[in-house]
């Protein structure tokens, strides 16, 4: 099993969560903010086999765009996403 943290901009969530539960892959969303733009983020947690880790990372890349702002007179590329994925020893669902 793996356990997926993945921090999605605002402007992204709706279409990343909805495109996770048409593949029956639960979510369980905590609202966040980042520290570089200072702005809203959600962070998913995503328990799945590891089969099916190629298959979330894909949606996640499909629905999250990334976009160039002017940030301290320098212009950055922000968006997309950021994924950790850590082994998990045992999920328990009650």
């Amino acid at each position: 099993m793996k356990l997926i943290i993945a921090v999605i901009q605002d402007e992204f969530i709706n279409k990343v969560t909805r495109a996770l539960m048409e593949n029956d892959i639960r979510v369980t969303r905590l609202s966040s903010t980042g520290g570089f733009l200072k702005s809203g983020n959600t962070t998913l947690f995503i328990g799945t086999h590891e089969i099916h880790l190629d298959k979330v990372i894909d949606i996640i890349r499909k629905e999250c765009k990334t976009k160039r702002v002017n940030k301290l007179g320098e212009e950055v590329r922000v968006g997309g996403a950021n994924i950790f994925i850590i082994n998990m020893d045992k999920y328990v669902r009650i």
